[in-house]
């Protein structure tokens, strides 16, 4: 299991071959990874910002969850800090399982993980001024199916 929380970018395909390179114990490997947005069209940046050590041990222990839970071979979670431009890769995350129900499920319980519990504070920041990003009502939603 690696989990990275970085400001460096990431090669999401480059990641993902890494994370499958020579696995003959499984028979799905599943992974998402999520972009910077700016649905409005004025999204200068988005700042995200987190603890150092709590934030890794974090998402370590809800991947451990996903690990017991599906049973899974290897997880891989890589999560960004710092200014970010629309765009740019802002988290991935790869599961491995012997079955692709298990590694599609683990990958969508820690995509919504991610999305609502593990602590970034994210602010966007346009030509109008910041503000921080508020929870949604359907992340929420999301993460009471688990």
């Amino acid at each position: 299991m690696t989990v990275r929380v970085q400001a460096d970018s990431f090669d999401a395909g480059a990641e993902l071959n890494n994370f499958a390179q020579g696995r003959t114990d499984v028979g799905a490997v599943v992974s998402f990874t999520g972009v910077v947005r700016d649905t409005a069209g004025d999204l200068h940046e988005m700042l995200i910002e987190h603890y150092p050590g709590m934030t890794e041990s974090a998402i370590a222990k809800i991947a451990d969850q996903a690990v017991v839970r599906w049973d899974l071979a290897d997880v891989l979670v890589i999560h960004r800090y710092g200014p970010l431009k629309p765009g740019a890769p802002i988290m991935m995350v790869a599961t491995a399982a012997a079955h692709r129900a298990a590694a599609f499920e683990a990958a969508d319980f820690l995509m919504d993980y991610l999305k609502s519990r593990a602590p970034f504070w994210k602010k966007e920041i346009t030509a109008d001024g910041a503000s921080w990003v508020d929870a949604k009502d359907a992340d929420e939603d999301a993460l009471k199916r688990w």
